[in-house]
């Protein structure tokens, strides 16, 4: 597998290209239950397989160098991305999963993104694992899932790269009192340990989408209403998160932070930082987060060192 540092993209594969659309690239036709089973018992779906149906379950949209991060992190050994790219291939043949790609005027996407198909999800029944998966997940939206597997990115990222790191939550739920709204970070949650003491980074993914501006202005507002009414215990956080925003680039962050000050909803609880998907590929997360603040009337982006990060 080919390590982040290695990676030399000018442009976040995550990041939202003109006329996209998501495109088909699953099993048509029918398997059984049956077939399924026999698979199993003759050992060609086995411990690694289902190892990957829980990842996919866990995360609802994943590629497979990411399905690959997670395996290794989890101490699975996939022996390489070509055989981790022949099992999909066998879950995907069989509906236990199904694939997609992303195309556009620019050509195919360079990689593909998995979720789960219904025999998937018998499978995970069958071994109590909770699955609320429901067909009709899979018709989300490209903006949608993209912000999906950039969450994902920045979660498989602390995980591997700082020593703080404790544990994760892929879809934290939280409470915006105010409007009486429960809605759902879209990048995640980590929660960081040091020297008995921690301290929780939401993650907020904004993309480029149709419309963007005021998609991310609708969010943001339930940010501060959670932020402004907050007491410890609030949506499972025992003191206040960390509010962290993914951007796609670095002018992607000059323009979400306009329309932040533009539409007055700083949140003066917490420092708001930034970072981009592209910055999630260093060695180490110390120096990826950048604020703003105001110097002399005017306000100035500022990296921010932070050691817990390394």
């Amino acid at each position: 597998m080919v390590e982040d540092s290695q990676i030399k993209a000018q442009v976040s594969p995550f990041a939202i290209r003109e006329g996209e659309i998501k495109t088909f690239d699953g099993k048509d036709g029918y398997v059984s239950m049956n077939q399924i089973v026999h698979k199993i018992n003759i050992g060609h779906i086995n411990e690694i397989h289902f190892a990957i149906l829980e990842l996919v379950n866990e995360f609802e949209f994943i590629t497979s160098r990411q399905i690959y991060q997670m395996l290794e992190i989890k101490g699975i050994d996939p022996k390489s991305q070509d055989k981790l790219n022949n099992k999909l291939d066998q879950l995907v043949k069989s509906k236990i999963l199904t694939r997609y790609y992303f195309n556009s005027d620019e050509g195919k996407g360079i990689y593909r993104i998995y979720c789960l198909e219904k025999m998937g999800k018998y499978l995970l029944n069958s071994k109590e694992i909770e699955c609320k998966w429901q067909a009709s997940d899979n018709t989300k939206p490209v903006a949608m899932i993209k912000k999906r597997l950039a969450g994902n990115q920045t979660l498989i990222a602390y995980l591997r790269k700082v020593k703080a790191f404790d544990s994760y939550i892929v879809k934290p739920a939280i409470t915006a009192k105010t409007a009486g709204k429960l809605f759902k970070a879209s990048g995640g949650c980590v929660k960081l340990t040091k020297n008995g003491k921690s301290i929780q980074f939401v993650f907020e993914a904004i993309r480029r989408e149709s419309d963007w501006q005021k998609k991310a202005i609708d969010k943001m507002r339930l940010y501060k209403d959670f932020y402004e009414n907050f007491v410890p215990g609030d949506s499972g956080f025992s003191g206040m998160p960390q509010l962290i925003l993914i951007c796609e680039d670095d002018n992607h962050i000059i323009e979400t932070f306009k329309e932040i000050v533009k539409n007055e909803i700083e949140i003066p609880q917490i420092k708001l930082y930034f970072t981009t998907d592209l910055r999630q590929n260093k060695e180490t997360l110390e120096d990826t987060l950048i604020e703003f603040k105001l110097v002399d009337g005017k306000y100035k982006m500022e990296n921010v060192e932070l050691k817990l990060l390394m």
